[in-house]
């Protein structure tokens, strides 16, 4: 003998089961209908029906290419998850699960690398949660990150800082001295600069707006000083091939590449361990001794 149990309410989709005993088939009855009015039916048989693999390619055609800058590295990350547990449906993925692969995972790559690999797989959850509603919540979000390494900190003192200027301005190419002098007045990273163009500055009201940021925020930069003064410099010869600020003379239309000056001026100086990103850490190192506005106080003492 067999048992078919129904559930019919107002403004859902009828459910059927079929089971061996009658109180089983009661039981699910009261619990069916207990989810369903409480929202989390429904969502509980996606997750059933649904494997990870479907996520994960949904994800990658409906939202990754709304992230550009993460497009490349993040669609690889979500293929190695893919491939480890991409026939898994999205009920067994569980915390545990997830753990165990993280630990497989850190095999081979540094703590830093496995938070990535774990955030990009977080995000294509969050978004299954609250927009399509595959799943009632992220079992990421109970998977404890490995601990990363203090990052790395080194900072100009004002006797390299001053043989790096004057490295940068005997330079046989002009672009890198306002190049770091707007880095260490600004604390902008090397990809804000190389991007600006003129109608991003106004020299005016002294200002950069920088449209195109890491955390993809516009911003406000203030420009003041011999920085403003190098812009106001550079903003006096126009160039009709190119709206960049910084550009290549063999190739107007792309930013300069300043790896070799950089580099050159950097020996000349005898500067070691140090790289561009860390004119970022000396302009804020120069902020807290200060105890004054970085962006004032630097552009008046470069």
């Amino acid at each position: 003998m067999r048992y078919q149990a129904q559930v019919r309410l107002k403004g859902f989709p009828p459910q059927n089961a079929t089971f061996n005993r009658k109180t089983d088939a009661k039981r699910w009855i009261q619990q069916t209908e207990a989810a369903i009015r409480e929202g989390r039916h429904f969502k509980t048989t996606e997750s059933k029906r649904r494997t990870l693999a479907k996520l994960i390619d949904r994800y990658l055609r409906d939202v990754l290419p709304t992230k550009p800058k993460g497009m490349n590295a993040q669609g690889r990350q979500l293929t190695w998850w893919k491939k480890e547990l991409g026939c898994r449906s999205l009920a067994d993925v569980t915390p545990s699960l997830l753990a165990e692969t993280r630990d497989k995972l850190h095999q081979g790559r540094q703590p830093a690398t496995v938070v990535r690999y774990m955030a990009a797989l977080s995000h294509a959850f969050t978004v299954a949660v609250n927009e399509w509603e595959w799943l009632e919540d992220n079992p990421m979000r109970k998977v404890r990150k490995p601990k990363e390494p203090r990052g790395r900190v080194r900072f100009l003192g004002d006797d390299e800082r001053h043989s790096l200027l004057s490295a940068c301005k005997a330079s046989d190419c002009k672009q890198p001295y306002p190049v770091v002098v707007l880095a260490l007045s600004t604390g902008m990273r090397q990809s804000e600069i190389m991007g600006l163009k003129r109608n991003d500055i106004d020299l005016k009201r002294g200002y950069i707006t920088l449209h195109e940021t890491k955390n993809g925020e516009r911003r406000a930069v203030p420009l003041v000083g011999h920085a403003k003064q190098l812009i106001q410099q550079l903003a006096k010869v126009r160039r009709l091939d190119t709206d960049l600020l910084f550009f290549s003379e063999a190739k107007p239309s792309a930013p300069i590449f300043i790896r070799s000056p950089w580099g050159k001026a950097l020996r000349e100086a005898g500067i070691e361990d140090f790289k561009f990103h860390d004119l970022r850490h000396t302009a804020a190192s120069r902020t807290k001794r200060d105890n004054q506005p970085r962006l004032y106080t630097l552009a008046d003492n470069i």
